[in-house]
């Protein structure tokens, strides 16, 4: 893994309008970042991160099993004893799950390790499975890199033929005013367009409930499949939460996938295999045994987003922390794992799964120890 400077695109800016990417800059800071790129060999892409991917994710899936019918394995994850019936039917019946983010710390040395599983609501998707792919290809006709260059990205055909596999008619919602949702949304009803769905978009503060507890738009029409970028920790305290054990509506991503998109599945997985390569050590705040870890770990909260409330410690003394919202469910501790740094840059490998496969990367870099929303999205290239 290495850092290629290579000098943005003058137009860049343009292209990315075209292509519907309207959220490259937020806040007025960029988000996307063109001026360099990360370069990896096809034996790291194959063996150090895709395989290790697979395993961690059919890892995980095992763990679903496991928790769904244990009611304190439920409890320890800040899933609502209200929600336990939703949770468990949704995995009986098998729901099919759409996608989702493996967290790795990756280039500092060692194989790669699990930082977290955004299992539920992950974003960075256009911009990983479209854009950075379009800016491969206008790289190479431009001779910005050499012939042959490629990259470890399949997320926009495994993202249509998952959504064949789905069929019929599927809605999509999330909060109408976020730029970054709006747009991964609007990538998703495509990708499902392109794979012969029905689809519509249904802004968030519209969805409704019908008589039968199907949830419904705003003309009371039903919603079949509805996917939701909106979390199911939130969404298991809203007073819809009532109506999931019993609504006709099936969910992407089900909800099952709550078992998965929280940090106490850090804890859980390494009793599971205590020791595995891709595994940090971790355990939940209340557990004695996280003495192992000494003086050198990173606390996080059960339930967070994008590295806020994050607290990292290295040899007793705190190196950094973020503010934030959360932190009342509790929280795990994790051991430390270094994020690479490449010319002052920490760089955070995100691996892609859709259905239940491998399909590519994205990486965000910051200068700072943790990942926060102000992170930079950066392409990769394949180069031997």
């Amino acid at each position: 893994m290495r850092r290629l400077d290579l000098g943005e695109r003058p137009d860049w800016r343009e292209h990315a309008e075209q292509a519907g990417f309207g959220f490259h800059t937020l806040d007025g800071a960029p988000y996307w970042d063109e001026s360099h790129a990360y370069a990896f060999g096809l034996d790291e892409i194959e063996a150090g991160i895709e395989a290790p991917t697979a395993e961690l994710h059919a890892l995980c899936l095992a763990f679903a099993e496991r928790a769904v019918e244990d009611a304190r394995i439920l409890a320890s994850l800040a899933i609502p004893e209200a929600a336990f019936d939703a949770v468990r039917a949704s995995w009986r019946r098998r729901d099919p799950a759409l996608y989702g983010r493996l967290d790795l710390a990756y280039g500092a040395g060692g194989p790669a390790k699990l930082l977290e599983y955004n299992a539920d609501t992950p974003t960075a998707l256009y911009e990983t499975g479209a854009f950075q792919w379009l800016w491969l290809e206008n790289s190479l006709a431009r001779g910005r890199l050499p012939a042959g260059t490629d990259q470890f990205n399949s997320v926009h055909d495994r993202l249509v033929a998952r959504f064949r596999e789905i069929g019929g008619a599927v809605a999509f919602t999330c909060l109408d005013g976020a730029p970054e949702d709006r747009g991964t949304v609007a990538y998703l009803q495509d990708c499902a367009r392109q794979a012969g769905c029905d689809t519509r978009f249904v802004p968030l503060e519209t969805v409704a409930l019908t008589e039968d507890g199907a949830f419904a738009d705003a003309l009371g029409a039903p919603l079949g499949t509805l996917f939701k970028l909106y979390p199911w920790e939130w969404m298991f305290r809203d007073p819809f939460a009532a109506h999931l054990a019993g609504t006709p509506t099936r969910f992407l991503e089900p909800p099952w996938k709550a078992v998965l998109s929280n940090k106490g599945l850090l804890a859980h997985l390494w009793a599971m295999e205590p020791g595995h390569p891709n595994l940090l050590p971790a355990f939940f705040e209340d557990d004695p045994r996280k003495a192992v870890l000494g003086s050198s770990f990173v606390r996080k909260p059960i339930l967070a987003r994008e590295g806020a409330n994050v607290l990292m410690v290295r040899d007793a003394a705190v190196i950094a922390r973020e503010d934030g919202p959360y932190g009342a469910e509790g929280h795990v501790r994790q051991g430390f794992a270094e994020l690479p740094d490449f010319g002052g840059q920490r760089v955070l490998v995100g691996s892609w799964v859709v259905g239940d496969e491998p399909a590519g990367l994205c990486l965000r870099e910051s200068p700072g120890l943790i990942t926060g929303n102000r992170a930079r999205f950066v392409p990769h290239v394949i180069l031997d």
